[in-house]
């Protein structure tokens, strides 16, 4: 597959990049996006990827014996993660080196700090970060606008690849669209708490 095309398993994913690869029983939605050296493998339950998720450089998921691997909407995982048969709730972020056990849940909108190992069967409320080697919850917070702020980063860049353009993170156009989308996250946000 060239560069800049997408897997035609998955015709609504905005970016697949050709050393992806991905195996068994896996939904990818529309506007995601998987970056160099990911791996999808599902020999037994499923993976689903939500719309607008990311899934950067070497990221690994897999299912469990016993557990599927869920991937909520807009969320970013980023590079050197490991999902293992887990769910990770909308509008969360996943930090560098990351590793999600089995069944554990992460809550929407957290955050997962760089190389928390999160265990077993571990739930993890809404809005929490998250750190530590066993992860613990530190504190909770509202990480909607910066999170989705991040998985719009990563489908522009996904649009971009597509085309062949490496560099759209570069220059006024973006530095405006990028001052545009806090602008209509800030007001969603608003009109989605009332605050």
């Amino acid at each position: 597959m060239a560069p800049g095309s997408h897997d035609p398993r998955f015709p609504e994913a905005a970016y697949v990049d050709p050393t992806a690869r991905v195996f068994g029983r896996v939904e990818i939605g529309a506007g995601a996006s998987l970056w160099p050296g990911v791996v999808v493998r599902a020999e037994s339950m499923d993976v689903v990827i939500g719309r607008y998720a990311n899934l950067q450089d070497h990221v690994m998921v897999h299912i469990g014996y016993t557990t599927p691997t869920r991937i909520g909407d807009h969320c970013s995982i980023t590079h050197r993660v490991v999902l293992h048969g887990c769910t990770i709730g909308d509008d969360c972020l996943i930090g560098i080196g990351a590793t999600i056990m089995d069944g554990a849940v992460i809550g929407a909108g957290s955050i997962v700090a760089g190389h928390a190992f999160v265990r077993e069967g571990t739930v993890v409320p809404p809005g929490s970060i998250v750190m530590g080697t066993p992860a613990k919850v530190v504190r909770s917070a509202d990480n909607w606008i910066a999170n989705r702020l991040n998985a719009w980063l990563y489908h522009r860049n996904a649009r971009a690849y597509a085309r062949g353009d490496h560099r759209a993170w570069d220059g006024p156009e973006f530095e405006a669209a990028r001052v545009a989308e806090i602008a209509r996250l800030e007001a969603a946000h608003r009109a989605r708490t009332g605050a």
